[in-house]
């Protein structure tokens, strides 16, 4: 139905009221008169103000049932539907108006339910995700705690008799530290980076120093499951990719990349760590000589608790968090991280940052 302007309808109401009062008048000249010859015989007064009367009320009721037709009852209609969405109800339908500036208000109350029942959903996944969150987090800290206890209770009581025994639970009481120190500083992080946008400081930064220092980092880790780094990297001198960025954060972003390929690769592995420079960008990558990441997960290895299916058990020790800060990293310094499988095989993550190096000098 095609919807008509209102000044469209006032002037059809003026038009009827005007006509509607001459026609009232034409009749009762014929009633009094006999004769459509108007002006040969003047009809009587009262004719003249029943005539006027009748076209005034004819036209008024006329105009009165459009006004409620055409404005007042979608206008109740629009009145009732946001009444439902008050009491949580989005499944309304407003029927179509017929006049287009009502109609324009129809069109977009039709598309703020709609935007409201989309902020909804995402609001109930939100909450749905922070559920599975803590509930996640919760078993992840209840784990280590309970082993830390068991253990330190077995030392307390004299379960380990030996000093053999006693050496093993000392080293497994340190292990499960560890794991709760890991898992609590990645809570911490992970919080700070949720809505980071700017950083809080800036300072110029060698990327190929700080990821070989991150290499080191995780070397010792790495040598227990006798898995081998290769590194390539242009030449230190004029074109080493320099950053500004924050040099805690980006170092816990490459800690993060590293420690993930070296938990997750089979023993007797391989990590290839590779930088490059553009005039414009420093690119980094990091492969393994892994299975890979199943191209079902592709699009979630960055979400939060993402851990593969191959780790799922959490015998790794993995927050599932790593690699969900590290893209916050990346990105709150202006670059982007992402992840795929190599075409020989194993997984890769790719991620770059702007160059900024002071050519000025």
């Amino acid at each position: 139905m095609k919807a008509i302007r209102v000044r469209t309808v006032l002037f059809v109401a003026l038009l009827m009221i005007s006509s509607l009062s001459w026609l009232t008048y034409v009749i009762v000249y014929l009633i009094e008169t006999k004769s459509l010859h108007i002006g040969t015989r003047e009809p009587s007064r009262v004719g003249v103000w029943i005539a006027m009367s009748m076209g005034v009320l004819s036209a008024a009721a006329v105009f009165g049932y459009g006004l409620h037709r055409w404005i007042v009852k979608p206008l109740e209609a629009v009145g009732k539907a946001a009444r439902q969405i008050a009491e949580g109800d989005l499944d309304i339908a407003i029927p179509p108006m017929g006049i287009r500036e009502i109609a324009d208000v129809k069109n977009g109350f039709d598309l703020m339910v709609r935007g409201l029942g989309r902020s909804l959903e995402k609001q109930s996944a939100l909450e749905e995700e922070r559920r599975f969150f803590i509930g996640s987090i919760a078993h992840d800290l209840r784990t280590p705690l309970f082993a830390l206890k068991g253990y330190l209770e077995g030392l307390d009581r004299g379960i380990a008799a030996t000093p053999e025994q006693m050496d093993h639970y000392v080293k497994v009481c340190i292990q499960k530290s560890n794991q709760l120190d890991r898992l609590v500083t990645d809570l911490i992080t992970f919080a700070k980076t949720e809505y980071m946008e700017n950083l809080n400081q800036e300072e110029p930064i060698e990327v190929v120093e700080l990821l070989s220092k991150s290499v080191e980092t995780l070397r010792h880790l790495a040598e227990t499951k006798m898995i081998t780094f290769y590194i390539e990297a242009p030449p230190k001198g004029r074109g080493s990719g320099t950053i500004l960025g924050d040099v805690y954060l980006l170092e816990r972003a490459f800690n993060n990349l590293l420690d993930n390929a070296v938990r997750y690769i089979p023993s007797h592995g391989v990590i290839w760590v590779s930088c490059s420079f553009a005039p414009d960008r420093v690119t980094i990558t990091i492969r393994d000589s892994g299975p890979g990441i199943p191209e079902s997960d592709l699009g979630q290895v960055f979400e939060p608790l993402y851990r593969g299916e191959s780790s799922r058990n959490r015998e790794s020790g993995g927050t599932g968090l790593g690699l969900t800060i590290a893209k916050r990293i990346f990105r709150a310094h202006g670059g982007e991280l992402k992840a795929g499988n190599h075409p020989e095989g194993g997984a890769m993550v790719t991620g770059w940052f702007p160059d900024k190096r002071d050519t000025s000098g």
